[in-house]
């Protein structure tokens, strides 16, 4: 299952300062919160927007037009004297400084209307492309009733002075004659006026955009690479900011903006070389991680100049900020969630993607830049600060939890704010002064910490994302070798799972299960690079301390079984240090979240990774004796758990935590000890086989190994525990295999549900052990005619089973883990389904002998079905 990302991020229009934001202390407003969702783009009242566009990015513009008069619209939402945009024939021809064709005639599809004009022209590249090529009477004849705001002239006036021979001076002051207009748009977007917001219109931005201001900015900032001359010239940092912030607030406000941007890579890369100044860093890093979250292609990290030297240049705070670049270029691209996407899809388009992906190659290439993973790993773990007192450090945080969330925003801020203390306190010498500064230092502290819960944030998943790809092995012994998880154990319970007060985790507008502020987001984080970690890897005893290992070794030694060699071959010197390890820490904040939280299900993931893989009876009596299994039985049973994602991790955890161990099936019946107790667990169990196969799996597997045991012990448990007993059934049994194979298809089957087919398969391997198979496949052929339903389902296992081997067999993960979990060879998994799904009639184990003619179906293309 592929775990999602982040939400959708807040952003202050760039250039903001604190008085803009109506911030008089570090108190913010209630009102000012975050919302999830983007409102809708502007509107222009009085015009036509088709479903489709030339570009699919812009809206074709129809001007309401009568017999060639101009027609004004009402503009209810703008207020008089609004854009007027729609003109008769005559009239834009007048305006634009054109007459009709020769001969009285108009070109046909030509529009007639200036803005439709200009519009056209970019798309076409014919006409009008630019307001400078409009006369300046002209526009200042239009600009007042209009009210564009002197735009266009402002636009034709940095035309003028950014040629290619300029020296720029006279730039910065006209862009900064348009900057607060467009930003003070960006603001009305962004901030807690929402209703305001989409109930107007954006003219600024919109007008900045069709004018040409958008690719005029993008021209001054490349000008300096497309000149030939030794001599190149010099833009200044404060003219680049300026540049980078209208684009980002045009980008904001005017929608298609961000995605023309975006097509453009011969920019985009252009952006990272604006990375080196410091000065700059902050705008630029804003506009890349919104171009590339809407580029179509990723790009390739390799086509980034001088990459190495350019991280390597970045102090703490940059490189965490570049994560969130990074966590763009290394992920795959989603086009919706992993379950949702067939296994036979995805199939099918690996065969088209031969090779590695861009996402693969990226990871690559990180890794190959020096001291990458080190600094990641310090980032990480560096310990927080606490000069702020405990209580004012959790009112402020959760003030500044319902409105922000992104590191970029808070380095802008922390900035201004530190700037105007600096001032207040040069300025005011008295007591009131002195009393202002101190509340103004109060802002920067609570964004210092809100600082490091973000940057831990975007470097948790840029390496949790590492340790899931193909240079896993890699990773882990770089993060190791860096200890980063005794650096984050030492964090646990000062930052990852500090105490805070039930309103830290709801957000104004958002419910208890929403994952939108930070600091639960950061939990989450943390339980998805645990989840990663620990998944079928040796370095998940890292986990642990030395006496819990130590621990392990006992338990083994009692048991009088070997010890696991990955725990005699740990480096102790690079386990977790202090009384408890992380997986400990982890089991204590289980067993006191409370049954609504939505963390139980990241928590039994993440300790249910820990026990995947090769079973070991020491790992398992290790999370018994801390009282494991009576906890997810009281969250199945007692709680009754509704959920079905967490009832989902909890059998999984649960069936890795039993399978083949004697004392978990005793502890079981211990604590299921009513028959009301038991039929509240199999009611949880049967009301979701997708959520509980992995459970029936385990009990299946345990009860076949117990059979064969002549302990007196284990005779003992199985004659008394209810579970056992009643999966003993034969008839339990077929009932569970029925249900399966019907509730998956070829088609539907998915990363989540294919274990069913695999449950399946289990049973069947089990029976042919036993000389049963022909039994069980008679048995179902049976069942079929009693629901009246002949050769259903035994074709859709024969589909099944055809599509098992294609995508099985040419997997070698996926067939270590089958035999791993299993303890079945999976050379027996593969004659299994050989001999199921031989041609020949005669066979008794053969699933077409099973199959009456008239109803056999089994050569049906997967594509077909």
């Amino acid at each position: 299952m592929k775990l999602p990302h982040f939400l959708p991020l807040f952003k202050l229009p760039l250039g903001a300062s604190l008085v803009q934001l109506h911030i008089p202390s570090a108190v913010l407003p209630p009102s000012a919160h975050r919302a999830c969702a983007k409102p809708p783009r502007a509107t222009f009242p009085g015009l036509h927007f088709p479903a489709c566009s030339a570009r699919g990015l812009f809206p074709a513009w129809r001007p309401l037009t009568g017999r060639g008069r101009c027609i004004r619209p009402s503009y209810k939402a703008a207020g008089e004297g609004a854009l007027p945009v729609c003109l008769g024939p005559s009239g834009a021809a007048a305006m634009a400084g054109v007459g009709p064709a020769p001969g009285g005639r108009r070109r046909r599809g030509a529009p007639t209307n200036i803005l439709a004009q200009l519009r056209h022209g970019q798309l076409s590249g014919r006409g009008l492309t630019r307001g400078a090529q409009i006369t300046e009477a002209l526009l200042k004849e239009r600009d007042k009733q209009a009210k564009w705001n002197g735009i266009p002239l402002l636009l034709q006036k940095l035309y003028e002075h950014s040629h290619p021979n300029s020296d720029f001076s006279q730039c910065q002051s006209i862009l900064k004659e348009i900057s607060p207009l467009l930003s003070m748009e960006a603001m009305a977007f962004v901030t807690e006026d929402r209703k305001a917001a989409q109930e107007s219109t954006f003219p600024n931005t919109y007008t900045f955009d069709l004018f040409g201001g958008v690719d005029l900015l993008v021209e001054i900032l490349m000008r300096p690479t497309l000149m030939t001359q030794k001599k190149k010239q010099k833009i200044s940092d404060d003219l680049i900011k300026d540049c980078l912030s209208i684009l980002y607030n045009t980008c904001v406000c005017t929608e298609g903006v961000i995605r023309r941007l975006a097509e453009r890579n011969d920019f985009v890369l252009f952006l990272f070389t604006l990375m080196t100044n410091k000065k700059t860093f902050l705008q630029t890093a804003t506009l890349i991680e919104d171009i590339l979250g809407v580029k179509k292609e990723m790009i390739q990290l390799d086509d980034i100049p001088n990459l190495a030297s350019l991280v390597s240049s970045f102090d703490q705070q940059q490189l965490a900020n570049f994560c969130r670049i990074l966590a763009v270029t290394i992920s795959e691209l989603d086009t919706g969630s992993d379950d949702k996407h067939t296994l036979l899809a995805k199939n099918a388009q690996q065969k088209k993607n031969l090779g590695p992906s861009r996402a693969e190659v990226n990871q690559a290439t990180l890794l190959n830049i020096p001291g990458f993973i080190e600094r990641l790993c310090k980032l990480a773990t560096r310990k927080v600060s606490e000069t702020t007192g405990t209580s004012s450090f959790l009112q402020e945080l959760e003030e500044w939890y319902t409105w922000l969330d992104n590191a970029l925003v808070l380095d802008a801020l922390m900035r201004v704010a530190n700037e105007e203390a600096e001032q207040s306190s040069t300025e005011s010498s008295d007591e009131s002064g002195l009393a202002n500064t101190s509340t103004r230092t109060q802002l920067p502290q609570s964004m210092k910490i809100m600082h490091e819960i973000m940057y831990k944030l975007e470097v948790l998943y840029v390496l949790c994302v590492l340790l899931m790809g193909r240079q896993r092995n890699q990773v882990h012994k770089m993060i190791a070798e860096f200890k980063l998880i005794p650096g984050l154990n030492n964090l646990f319970d000062k930052l990852i799972w500090r105490k805070h007060s039930a309103s830290a985790l709801v957000l104004h507008g958002h419910n208890q299960n929403c994952d939108c502020s930070p600091d639960i987001t950061l939990k989450i984080q943390f339980l998805r690079l645990l989840q990663s970690f620990s998944d079928h890897h040796e370095n998940k005893y890292l986990l642990l301390n030395s006496q819990e290992l130590n621990e392990l070794s006992a338990i083994s030694h009692k048991a009088n079984i070997p010890e696991v060699d990955a725990v005699v071959n740990t480096d102790r010197s690079l386990v977790c240090d202090g009384k408890r390890g992380l997986l400990t820490r982890l089991l204590q904040v289980m067993k006191k979240e409370p049954a609504e939280s939505s963390f139980r299900f990241w928590q039994a993931r993440a300790v249910e990774s820990f026990l995947r893989g090769t079973t070991s009876y020491a790992d398992q009596m290790f999370l018994l004796k801390r009282g494991l299994l009576e906890h997810i039985l009281y969250c199945i049973v007692d709680s009754e758990c509704k959920s079905r994602d967490v009832l989902q991790s909890y059998f999984d955890l649960l069936g890795e935590l039993m399978k083949f161990n004697i004392d978990a099936f005793k502890r079981f019946n211990k604590y299921i000890n009513t028959d009301e107790k038991f039929q509240i667990f199999l009611n949880q169990i049967n009301s979701s086989l997708v959520d509980s196969n992995m459970l029936v799996r385990c009990i299946t597997l345990s009860l076949d190994r117990f059979e064969n045991q002549s302990d007196a012990k284990v005779a003992e448990v199985l004659s008394e525990c209810r579970l056992l007993t009643y999966m003993s059934q034969m008839s339990m049994r077929m009932s569970f295999l029925f249900r399966l194979i019907n509730i998956i298809h070829v088609q539907t089957l998915t990363q989540e549900n294919v274990s069913c087919l695999n449950t399946s398969l289990v049973i069947l391997m089990l029976a042919r052990r036993k000389e049963k198979l022909p039994f069980y496949l008679r048995t179902l052929q049976q069942m079929e005619y009693t629901e009246k339903y002949p050769g259903f389902i035994l074709n859709n296992f024969h589909s099944l089973l055809r599509f098992w081997q294609q995508h099985y067999l040419n997997k070698d993960k996926d067939s270590t883990c089958l035999e791993n979990s299993s303890c079945i060879s999976f050379t027996y998994w593969k004659e299994t389904v050989s001999i199921l799904l031989s041609p020949d009639r005669t066979s008794p184990c053969a699933i077409v002998s099973y199959i009456d003619e008239a109803y056999m179906d089994i050569d049906r293309d997967f594509s077909e079905e």
